[in-house]
């Protein structure tokens, strides 16, 4: 039996890397930066528009020469929403856009008051933030418990199958989250309702991609988030930055003197209701039987007969 013999290599090859740049770095110039962070760039974009849309994009990607970038995506998953329900939405929207905008305008105004530049009564400026803000709680809370029903009505036409219980929960949450911010003070209630907006979408984006939903559910919902956490966030940073919200802060016990120190200057205060001299009035705090809150009496002039003693 021959054995075999090794010898050893008259001739040692070393191997180079097959990438004679690897030991460069991956930019060798501001232009080649430049191209590689707005790849980079539209890659995250192009991430974004797929998560948004539940990552739910086979209609998308079946075509030849499609473009994977933001744009087309949205595009794409845009064209697919049906014009009723993207108007109806919207539509619905706009009562919530009404009303972060009337808050930021009478904190704006709570605000002037507190500083003297308004001559509004503190405690009515007060009155009409507060209730601005319950109304944008109580449609916010309105809202939530709506968009949670949508998956009662896919489990009841039995859309991507009989889910059961899962999605029943699902469409309970939302309601189970907003009912209570009815009796939390408004700020709290429209962080929590905030909270409640992005949960909610994130369920709803996963329950696209799973087929719970319509393909174009996912990228339809997220709009509609976006909107009702826009209002949330500009009522929420309006208030805090112009004007006091009844019963906290400082500038609500600004409020409140500023309101006793015009009604102690309101004594003996002097007008001129006709040309037969001013008219002294006298305002008293008003009691159980009263028609009002103050009530405003003529200041009876003092006897001769009191006069001379």
């Amino acid at each position: 039996m021959r054995s075999a013999r090794f010898s050893a290599p008259s001739q040692l090859l070393i191997r180079t890397v097959a990438n004679s740049t690897s030991n460069r770095p991956g930019s060798q110039s501001l232009n080649q930066a430049a191209l590689n962070v707005k790849e980079e760039t539209g890659n995250l974009a192009s991430d974004a528009a797929k998560t948004i849309a539940g990552a739910n994009l086979a209609d998308h990607s079946a075509g030849e020469g499609t473009k994977d970038n933001f744009v087309d995506i949205t595009k794409d998953n845009l064209s697919a929403v049906p014009k009723s329900a993207m108007a109806v939405g919207l539509a619905g929207g706009l009562p919530y856009i009404g009303a972060s905008a009337t808050t930021v305008y009478l904190a704006h105004q709570a605000g002037l008051v507190a500083t003297g530049a308004s001559t509004i009564d503190p405690g009515l400026a007060i009155t009409y933030l507060d209730q601005a803000l319950n109304f944008q709680v109580m449609y916010g809370a309105a809202m939530l418990s709506s968009l949670g029903a949508v998956h009662w009505g896919f489990e009841y036409a039995r859309y991507g199958g009989q889910k059961g219980l899962p999605r029943i929960a699902l469409g309970a949450a939302p309601a189970i989250l907003a009912i209570p911010t009815l009796a939390a003070q408004p700020m709290m209630a429209l962080a929590a309702q905030w909270m409640g907006f992005t949960l909610l979408w994130y369920a709803d984006a996963r329950a696209t991609s799973n087929g719970w939903a319509p393909k174009w559910y996912g990228q339809y919902r997220f709009y509609l988030s976006l909107i009702a956490g826009t209002c949330i966030i500009g009522s929420l940073a309006g208030t805090s930055y112009y004007g006091p919200v009844g019963g906290h802060g400082f500038l609500t016990h600004e409020l409140e003197q500023i309101s006793s120190e015009r009604h102690a200057l309101t004594d003996g205060r002097e007008v001129v209701p006709n040309d037969n001299g001013p008219l002294k009035i006298s305002r008293q705090k008003g009691g159980p039987q009263s028609p009002g809150f103050v009530s405003i009496s003529h200041k009876q002039e003092p006897k001769e007969e009191e006069k001379k003693e």
